[in-house]
């Protein structure tokens, strides 16, 4: 593997500034044409120190430049509220950096590649569908239907959630601040994610990136009940997808998963892994960046 640079640069994206890391191949990957690029952004309330810098560097050394940042209203990363999770602001920001890359020097804007994992796997989704500068996609253990997942999160509460929901509208409209949900338990209170291995992977977060948060807005919760990026998923090609799937996942269901694989056009690979959501960051993340690599490889050299 090569060597590479890590640069902290501010991402000007619709009004606000991203934090974000640039990561520059070093030696013999650099060529006069400029590098490939991937652009990367993590899922629901999570910020770019809890696991995928790891796969940022991969990607780097083995000859990518990479532009890793927070959403919005996370992490160092301007906008507001805090904690708010808007996926249609967050689908427009990750072309806003594909925008701000693609000018710059080092960079060969005719091959570029999204990756997203979990909530941001759909937002890889969406871009590739929307955005014909893309010319590869990796979508890992990704959000296909939030209303399907809402459904079977809330089970037999639904009605009460949506009635939480509506509330809080209500709420807001009257100027009062947004309502707030823990990502996993605290003080008593419950989390969005119940799971042992949620709370230990979001719970990394206090010890890896010293600005997370442990709390989203309600509203949040209800806007991503309402995203659906697999509707969209036949319109990626004729840009390469991967999908990479845990056998396991309860949070972004396997079995939502493996059905808009089947309703994806080619070119496309799925790579299924062992374990459930979180296993690609951990246990399996080695595989799971060969396999991006592989396809990064493959449609961006």
């Amino acid at each position: 593997m090569a060597g590479y640079t890590r640069e902290s640069r501010r991402i000007p994206a619709n009004g606000v500034e991203l934090d974000g890391w640039l990561y520059l191949p070093t030696g013999g990957h650099l060529s006069g044409r400029g590098a490939p690029l991937i652009v990367m952004s993590h899922g629901f309330a999570a910020v770019k120190e809890l696991h995928i810098d790891k796969f940022a560097e991969r990607f780097a050394g083995a000859g990518f430049a990479v532009a890793l940042y927070d959403h919005r209203n996370f992490g160092r990363s301007g906008g507001g509220p805090r904690g708010e999770i808007d996926p249609r602001e967050q689908v427009d920001d990750m072309r806003e950096v594909m925008t701000w890359a693609a000018a710059l020097p080092q960079i060969d804007a005719s091959r570029i590649g999204v990756w997203g994992t979990s909530f941001s796997g759909g937002h890889a989704i969406m871009v590739g569908a929307l955005d014909r500068r893309v010319r590869c996609v990796v979508s890992q253990v990704p959000t296909i239907s939030g209303h399907e997942i809402l459904l079977r999160r809330s089970g037999p509460r639904i009605q009460e959630v949506r009635a939480a929901f509506e509330e809080d509208r209500a709420a807001r409209h009257r100027g009062e601040p947004p309502r707030y949900r823990r990502v996993i338990q605290q003080d008593g209170e419950a989390g969005i994610y119940p799971s042992a291995e949620a709370e230990a992977f979001y719970g990394a977060a206090r010890s890896l990136a010293e600005d997370w948060d442990n709390r989203v807005t309600l509203r949040s919760s209800e806007m991503a009940g309402e995203y659906e990026p697999g509707a969209w998923i036949a319109r990626v090609g004729p840009t390469p997808l991967l999908m990479v799937v845990a056998e396991q996942d309860t949070v972004t269901p396997t079995d939502l998963a493996l059905e808009a694989y089947a309703r994806a056009r080619e070119p496309k690979r799925l790579c299924l892994l062992p374990g459930g959501h979180f296993d690609p960051y951990t246990t399996h993340a080695e595989r799971a960046m060969g396999a991006a690599l592989d396809w990064f490889g493959l449609h961006l050299r």
